[in-house]
């Protein structure tokens, strides 16, 4: 008998290199595994290689680096990174398909490790027609770069067949990498492809379906990433299933990290395929609503051999009939059920309204938005501006310090209503006190500026342009003491107040 020891780490990093094992001789069937010293560092699996066919026999398990590294969802590792991650670690990993950044954010949010991306659920979502080859690499490369950027777990996008020959390929890889998948899935059909589990179904032939994903693997190195490369084939409904396992022979040989037969029909078919290269991870598809491969379990699945398993209509299904639902509804003179709509503040916590509050008082200043679009500040405030401040300037000088801003105001010159051009009346060189009140009794502003500066009085008041200064000024005439010139309230309720003293 002989017994192999592999380095599990290494595999997924060369998953055809045999020279990883090393094997024990043994003259006894009955020779003890007590025998066989294990390595402290890696987690080692010993196999028995029996006609050919290597078969799990036992995991011993010392120091599992699995357990000692940080959560799948480390900011400090990449995409592709915390993918080949999750392929080493233990158990099957479920992914469900999302179509949209919304989607992906409620996969993440309802906990799961990663997610794929459907070209099914894509091109329904995004133009309303089948997946039969009609949506485009860019449309694709968009939604895909749109679903990346919303979450932090890593997404495995659907890649099609390369969107031509092995030149598109790369093209396509090296796109996708620059978009933040973790991973691709690539198959063997023609173009127009047809969609999964459907009819019509064609594949290129074997070299050009090794060559495809030859390609992907150099476009990797090319550009200095580690993205997974999924290699699938619909040879199993289009040709045969022993065409299908020798395809997927073939791209284990190429290089492709993870393999995937799409619409296997059994779970014969299915323990077939795991049982090529037992070490390198095999990817299900649970075609939801009558696909034709078996729908099983998770540990049905993990039992077979399965690492990851993807779910591709469940999102977008649940959304077509929780729409049409709704729309039935709303048509017959109602709302939807309650169970069936979150409530507003649901639908403000899942789409990040609040963290983006609480992200938002990093860069609050001391002065409120309202004060600045009136053109003068709170009573926080020991100073104020002469000239009025927009929006857009409160939000510049947030970001660049600028020395401050001093406008020169040329007094207006007055004259008496009958031309004459003597001297200037003393109201001119007295004081106007300009105070406004808040709807809430506090005081907002108390300034005083001198009489004759009266062009500029309206940039710090804008609510005193329809008021005519200049004639309340003459009727005061020579009054000693304090006058009020104006008391009235704006349109914002506040209570404004001139007082001449």
């Amino acid at each position: 008998m002989k017994l192999a020891i592999l380095n599990h780490d290494s595999i997924l990093s060369k998953p055809n290199s045999w020279s990883h094992y090393q094997s024990y001789s043994s003259s006894s069937p009955s020779t003890s595994f007590s025998n066989i010293t294990i390595s402290s560092t890696f987690q080692r699996l010993i196999f028995h290689r029996n006609n050919q066919n290597i078969k799990r026999i036992s995991c011993l398990t010392s120091n599992n680096p699995i357990q000692n590294q940080s959560t799948p969802n480390s900011s400090s590792s990449s995409p592709p990174e915390l993918l080949r991650r999750l392929l080493k670690s233990p158990g099957v990993h479920q992914g469900p398909a999302c179509f949209d950044a919304l989607s992906a954010k409620l996969v993440e949010k309802a906990g799961f490790e990663f997610c794929f991306t459907s070209g099914f659920s894509v091109s329904a979502a995004r133009l309303g027609l089948p997946d039969v080859g009609l949506i485009s690499f860019g449309e694709m490369l968009d939604q895909g770069r749109q679903i990346t950027q919303a979450v932090s777990i890593p997404v495995i996008g659907d890649g099609d067949n390369g969107y031509g020959n092995a030149m598109n390929v790369k093209r396509t890889v090296k796109e996708f990498i620059n978009a933040g998948f973790a991973g691709i899935i690539l198959e063997d059909q023609v173009s127009p492809k047809a969609c999964g589990h459907t009819h019509g179904r064609k594949v290129v032939s074997r070299e050009e379906a090794v060559m495809r994903i030859k390609a992907a693997i150099d476009a990797r190195k090319e550009s200095g990433s580690d993205i997974v490369i999924v290699a699938r084939t619909d040879s199993r409904q289009a040709i045969s299933l022993e065409e299908s396992l020798w395809r997927s022979r073939a791209f284990a040989d190429a290089g492709a990290d993870v393999l995937f037969i799409d619409a296997l029909t059994s779970k014969d078919e299915m323990k077939a395929l795991c049982e090529i290269f037992p070490l390198l991870p095999k990817m299900a598809n649970m075609l939801e609503g009558g696909g034709k491969s078996p729908i099983l379990n998770p540990i049905e699945l993990e039992e077979i051999g399965f690492k990851i398993v993807s779910y591709p209509l469940s999102l977008i299904g649940v959304s077509i009939r929780a729409m049409q639902d709704a729309l039935t509804a709303i048509k017959g003179g109602r709302l939807p059920p309650p169970a069936s709509l979150p409530s507003f503040d649901e639908i403000k916590e899942t789409l990040g309204f609040n963290a983006y509050y609480e992200e938002e008082k990093r860069y609050d200043t001391s002065t409120s938005q309202q004060d600045f679009q009136r053109g003068y500040t709170s009573s926080s405030s020991n100073t104020y501006s002469i000239q009025q401040r927009s929006p857009d300037d409160t939000e510049k000088s947030d970001q660049i310090q600028l020395d401050p801003i001093i406008e020169v105001v040329t007094p207006e010159v007055y004259y008496p209503a009958d031309g004459s051009k003597g001297s200037p009346p003393r109201t001119m060189s007295r004081t106007l006190r300009v105070k406004i009140t808040g709807r809430d009794g506090s005081e907002k502003l108390e300034i005083r500026i001198p009489a004759g500066f009266l062009e500029g009085i309206t940039n710090i008041v804008p609510a005193l342009g329809g008021v005519n200064l200049k004639a309340l000024l003459d009727d005061a005439g020579e009054e000693v003491g304090g006058k009020k010139l104006v008391d009235f309230n704006d349109t914002m309720g506040d209570r404004i107040q001139v007082f001449l003293e």
